[in-house]
């Protein structure tokens, strides 16, 4: 059986978005309650932007509540709902990891790549092409175990690491100057 790779110029980008701290507000503990969980400002703005540049745009999520029994995946279904009406359903694709170490181990959870990897083959992505936006390293480093490039936004994260913006308006601006300058895989 032989194997075809599809040429870069054939293959989607997309912009993976880690969700609490970098499209809805972080409250310091787990959001999951829809009248709690907020939009960031800015956030509808830049998806629209990024999805008119040609970005399919993906949320990863890492969701340990649900294993650790403090909600349930309709919880998380619903704010995702809600996410998805204030940013006028742009969003392609939204996963989460339900687990935590602590209860159950999983490839998906971040810094496990899975849930990048499953959008990788489903939407036909070149990862070269293709951004992680996180608030965290943990985001990064899924991000870089899918071959994605990443951008860390705001100031909860003590580690550095390059390049670090204010907020998601701040990374599609990069995103987008970067444009073609994308080194083909």
């Amino acid at each position: 059986m032989t194997t075809t790779t599809v040429p870069t110029a054939l293959r989607n980008k997309a912009v993976f978005l880690d969700r609490d701290g970098v499209l809805n507000e972080e409250i310091g503990t787990y959001v999951w309650e829809p009248d709690k969980f907020m939009v960031l400002p800015g956030v509808p703005e830049s998806l629209a932007r990024l999805k008119q540049a040609g970005y399919y745009l993906i949320v990863v999520t890492n969701q340990a509540g649900i294993a650790k029994g403090l909600y349930t995946a309709a919880a998380v279904q619903a704010c995702h709902e809600k996410l998805q009406r204030a940013c006028g359903g742009l969003l392609d694709a939204l996963y989460f990891a339900p687990s935590h170490p602590s209860v159950s181990e999983s490839l998906s959870r971040k810094p496990g790549s899975l849930m990048l990897e499953k959008a990788i083959a489903r939407f036909n992505l070149a990862p070269a092409q293709c951004w992680m936006v996180g608030d965290r390293c943990r985001d990064m480093e899924a991000g870089a175990r899918a071959g994605v490039r990443g951008i860390l936004v705001g100031h909860s994260e003590t580690e550095e690491y390059q390049p670090r913006v204010a907020d998601l308006p701040a990374a599609t601006a990069l995103i987008l100057s970067a444009g073609s300058n994308r080194v083909e895989d």
